[in-house]
This record gives structure tokens, C-alpha cells and sequence, in this order.
């Protein structure tokens, strides 16, 4: 089973080479993917903040927080684990055309973090939220297009961004009884 995702994975990174955008074109989407570093989410912040006011924004930092922490924690355990190499380093006619953020390729971070954090945007704020779930997933097929991942990467990301998105939901639950606990105490 590993080998024939390792023949998929490298068939669509091959058919990316193969196949570019215009260089325009390809210049714009170097830009997109990198807002999925996170500047998007100052966007977020201000598109939540314009549209519902101070107060849900503030009620969503916690639940972000808690998603943000279980994620970056799988993330890490399950990145230095695997271990796996990425697309441009293996095969020799593949670029890396925009910066890795670490040395190991999967999961996708890119995917993981921001689709972990979109759920609890979408669970907050459906009418906006629906946009930041699509995000990530048009930011991990560019990162494979950019020859930085791999496309079972980004299936791993999205996968592991919803795990750490479900279990954010009852360590968050548990955190804010025990500080509300601790603070009328």
C-alpha cells in the first residue's frame, strides 16, 4: 500500500513539473499560498471583528487557542516520527518555488494548522467559515504544485486537522471549567 501512495504521490508531483501556470499567473499563486502561513488570519481577525464586534471575537480566541496547541502538538509528534522527505529534495527535477517551514514533509502544517483552525471559525461563525474550510485544502495542492509536499501530505494534513480540531473541543471545555474553577475559588 505504501508503495503504490508513494507511485501516486510522485505521478502528481511529476504531472505538476510537467504542467505550470503562466508566470503571472504562477507569481500570484506563490503570494496565495503564503498567506497560509498565517497572515491570513489577521484578515480573519479583522472580517470577524467588522462584521460581529469585539465580543465574538474574543469568545473564539479560547477554542482557537486550545485548537492551536492540540494541532502544533500532533504536528510535531507525528513530523518527527515520519520523518519523510520532501518532493524537491528526493527528485531531482523538482524545485522548491516557495520556502518550506521545516525539514520534514508530512504532514502538511500548512493544511493541519489552518483547516484545524477553520473548523472552529466555521463552528463560530458558519456564514464566513465555510470559506476558511476550502482555504487550506487550495493551499496544500499548491505547496505540491511548489514541490515543497507531497499529495498524500496534504490527505494526511487535512486528516490530522480534523482529529486535533475534535479533541481541541474537550481539552478547551475541561481548561475554561477548571480556570473558572480556580478563579472563583
Amino acid at each position: 500500500m505504501f508503495r503504490q501512495i508513494r507511485e501516486f504521490d510522485l505521478k502528481i508531483t511529476r504531472y505538476f513539473a510537467a504542467n505550470r501556470f503562466s508566470k503571472k499567473i504562477h507569481k500570484i499563486l506563490q503570494f496565495y499560498v503564503r498567506l497560509g502561513d498565517g497572515y491570513v488570519w489577521a484578515l480573519v481577525i479583522l472580517l470577524v471583528l467588522g462584521i460581529y464586534g469585539i465580543k465574538p471575537l474574543l469568545a473564539v480566541l479560547g477554542p482557537v487557542a486550545s485548537a492551536v496547541f492540540t494541532c502544533l502538538g500532533i504536528y510535531w509528534i507525528i513530523k518527527l516520527l515520519v520523518r519523510r522527505i520532501r518532493p524537491f529534495e528526493l527528485v531531482p527535477e523538482i524545485l522548491a518555488e516557495v520556502p518550506p517551514l521545516d525539514k520534514y514533509s508530512f504532514p502538511s502544517g500548512h493544511t493541519m494548522n489552518n483547516l484545524t483552525i477553520a473548523c472552529v471559525v466555521y463552528q463560530a461563525f458558519p456564514e464566513i467559515g465555510w470559506i476558511m474550510l476550502i482555504l487550506p485544502f487550495t493551499w496544500g495542492m499548491l505547496r505540491v504544485y511548489f514541490g515543497v509536499h507531497w499529495f498524500s501530505d496534504i490527505i494526511g494534513g487535512a486528516l490530522f486537522g480534523v482529529v486535533a480540531y475534535f479533541l481541541s473541543c474537550p481539552i478547551y471545555d475541561f481548561s475554561s471549567k477548571l480556570v473558572q474553577s480556580f478563579l472563583q475559588s
